[in-house]
């Protein structure tokens, strides 16, 4: 399988693409916006299997350039994508009263609009029987329990939740299956940030596995899904 996965310098992404890479029929396209951390992930991945295709690269999925940077080099390396895993994300953590209206735009701007672009740049270049899998959250999940300090942030995961089931319904010609995870707690940064006391009983490496697994799979049994994967509240 041909892969692109953004957010892949840390926390599940990384480990998502460490799971990926452990065999060599897949070539996976490692995006994120740290070259440092971009560079561990590469030797740790070169450590596990010496064979595997993988090919970082710095990218900002909001503010660089898809047409002359990100496109040609998905091309070169790939040809087509069979699997976009769209990871990448951040968080704000404040009570809403101080939350700015710039706080909501920038949390629109990475955790939707990010991927809006990368789909649509992506989906010409994506046959029939592709996969795209986006990264929701608990927090962005109809009817689950909700924390102060993170209505930016859910809202934005709401946002993309609600973009999955679309467009599962407007590729479904193409037959690109659009699923989304809503995931609950991992042992990762972006949740030590959300709830700074709680540890999670689920590892970052676990929810990696889990979210590899079901780039792989989960187009056979689900299209338009946005699906709890928790097993905890936060």
């Amino acid at each position: 399988m041909n892969i692109v996965i953004t957010g892949a310098s840390s926390g599940i992404g990384f480990e998502a693409v460490l799971e990926l890479i452990l065999t060599n029929d897949h070539h996976v396209v490692a995006l994120a916006r740290s070259h440092d951390k971009l560079k561990r992930l590469f030797e740790i991945a070169k450590g596990l299997n010496p064979d595997c295709n993988i090919y970082p690269a710095r990218f900002d999925i909001v503010h660089d350039d898809y047409e002359s940077g990100l496109l040609p080099f998905i091309k070169e390396k790939i040809g087509h994508v069979d699997i976009l895993i769209n990871n990448a994300g951040s968080l704000i953590n404040k009570p809403f009263e101080e939350t700015s209206a710039i706080d909501f735009a920038e949390m629109l701007q990475t955790n939707v609009l990010g991927h809006v672009k990368m789909i649509k740049h992506l989906c010409p270049i994506m046959p029939a029987g592709s996969h795209i899998v986006n990264i929701g959250s608990m927090g962005g999940f109809q009817g689950s329990v909700k924390f102060p300090g993170l209505a930016a942030y859910s809202a934005s995961k709401a946002a993309l939740h609600t973009l999955t089931e679309c467009l599962a319904l407007e590729f479904a010609e193409r037959k690109i299956h659009v699923n989304c995870l809503a995931i609950g707690s991992a042992q990762t940064e972006m949740l030590e940030k959300a709830f700074p006391n709680y540890e999670s009983p689920i590892a970052a490496f676990e929810m990696g596995k889990y979210i590899a697994d079901f780039a792989l799979t989960g187009h056979k049994f689900f299209n338009g899904k946005v699906l709890p994967v928790a097993v905890t509240t936060p």
